[in-house]
């Protein structure tokens, strides 16, 4: 899995952490991009109003999410840029253990998870 903060220390930045959760805070500005990098399942809040587009593995997604949401985060690996012309501001909260429903918390492969889901959804 590639860090987020290794790979993007200009746009990532670690809030909180203990041995249950790991806090990140995102934030970047219109036509900024990332890295590929993964994420474990989280919980993701925005901070800001943004659209963006996510690619992973040959998929691309548009995201378009409104200030003080709260979407769920499959495990993924993905880039991202910001194509709107807003700042993204968000944080995300990432679990550590492992799904009940993986046995001994095997990762999914990279940019898929059991549903196949890239970007955040409302459940």
């Amino acid at each position: 899995m590639a860090d987020p903060i290794a790979v993007n220390p200009q746009h990532y930045r670690l809030v909180f952490e203990n041995e249950r959760v790991r806090v990140l805070e995102y934030s970047d500005g219109p036509g900024d991009s990332t890295g590929t990098h993964s994420h474990p399942d989280s919980v993701m809040v925005t901070l800001s109003s943004f659209t963006r587009r996510l690619q992973s593995g040959g998929r691309e997604v548009d995201v378009e999410l409104h200030q003080g949401q709260a979407r769920w985060l499959d495990a993924q690996e993905h880039s991202g840029t910001n194509t709107g012309s807003t700042p993204t501001h968000c944080l995300f909260i990432e679990l550590k253990e492992p799904r009940p429903d993986t046995p001994g918390g095997e990762e999914q492969h990279p940019g898929a998870t059991s549903a196949g889901r890239l970007g955040p959804t409302a459940a």
